[in-house]
């Protein structure tokens, strides 16, 4: 189609997601040294990290911290005008301040930046002016300058609050790098949600204690199948005299039994059992046993100890009413 044909609104649309879109593209060629300093120094506080702006960037600001404070480095949103009406007592000393202007020269930021001073805060500053005062006097400046607003009038923030998020975005996520925050950190700060359900492990859903369906090898058939009906999982663990896992019987066991013996109910567990039953560790992500069961078509999994001790059976079923996937 060509551009004369596109409608005036989607040529607009588009005119807005090319603007920003550079705009954060020309912020790769500023992450260098001050970037790698605002990284050492976020790193160093024992505090919290303080966000702070007014406005549209005041709304970036909170988006910020709440990244960072997902990601391992405990950070909280700090409303530039309110800070000068008694906020700035939320200040601690182990805190550094994260400041956000377009400016630079936000008075109302620069306020915080003298009572930062005053109090030995470390600050690091996104500012869109480099020759700002907030650029000039914090002990780190990030550069999210930008050509234009998207905005028709070069009014509305737009371009540029886009470029100091994707900044907050680089930084929070740079910091969780260096501080090796992985996976289960991950999930201890997301326990509800679609995120921590995506990272629940299989310790979490399996079943446990009295609700495992188990057996002894020498079990006989008539209280396997007793076992197999009262725990509804369609299936049994067989354990040894230690407790340790011999082999799991299935429905699908039963029915090729029945096919085969002429007499299997005086046939004990031993005789019947699968002797390689598929099994998966109690640290495992819950997607990793659903996967598993997938692959395999089968509907139970029995999780064992690093001794072959049976911990849990966890069921397909199990996983489903997670809503996981």
């Amino acid at each position: 189609m060509s551009d004369e044909k596109v409608d005036p609104i989607l040529k607009a649309a588009i005119r807005v997601l090319e603007s920003e879109a550079t705009a954060i593209q020309n912020l790769i060629g500023r992450v260098e040294d001050s970037f790698l300093r605002a990284v050492d120094l976020a790193e160093s506080c024992r505090g919290k990290i303080v966000v702070t702006g007014l406005g549209k960037s005041g709304i970036i600001c909170k988006k910020i911290a709440a990244t960072l404070s997902s990601t391992g480095s405990p950070a909280f949103f700090l409303h530039a005008a309110d800070a000068l009406h008694g906020d700035c007592g939320l200040l601690g000393q182990d805190d550094i301040v994260l400041a956000v202007s377009k400016s630079g020269e936000t008075s109302e930021i620069l306020e915080i930046l003298n009572v930062s001073k005053r109090l030995g805060l470390p600050v690091i500053a996104l500012a869109g002016e480099r020759n700002s005062s907030l650029a000039r006097f914090a002990d780190v400046y990030l550069d999210v300058s930008v050509e234009e607003e998207a905005c028709p009038f070069g009014m509305a923030p737009t371009t540029s609050t886009a470029a100091a998020l994707a900044m907050g975005d680089a930084l929070a996520i740079a910091l969780m790098e260096r501080k090796g925050f992985d996976r289960d950190d991950f999930a201890s700060l997301h326990p509800g949600g679609s995120i921590g359900k995506k990272l629940l492990r299989v310790e979490e859903l399996m079943r446990k204690g009295d609700a495992i369906p188990r057996v002894s090898e020498s079990t006989l058939m008539p209280d396997v199948i007793y076992e197999m009906s009262r725990k509804t999982l369609g299936m049994t663990t067989v354990v040894n005299d230690r407790g340790m896992l011999s082999g799991v019987i299935s429905d699908g066991d039963l029915r090729r039994l029945l096919q085969k013996e002429a007499d299997p109910l005086k046939l004990t567990a031993d005789r019947v059992m699968n002797k390689n039953p598929k099994t998966i560790k109690e640290s495992e992500l819950a997607g990793v046993a659903l996967s598993k069961m997938e692959e395999l078509k089968i509907t139970s999994l029995v999780v064992v100890d690093p001794e072959r001790k049976v911990a849990g059976v966890v069921h397909i079923h199990d996983l489903w009413r997670t809503e996981l996937f």
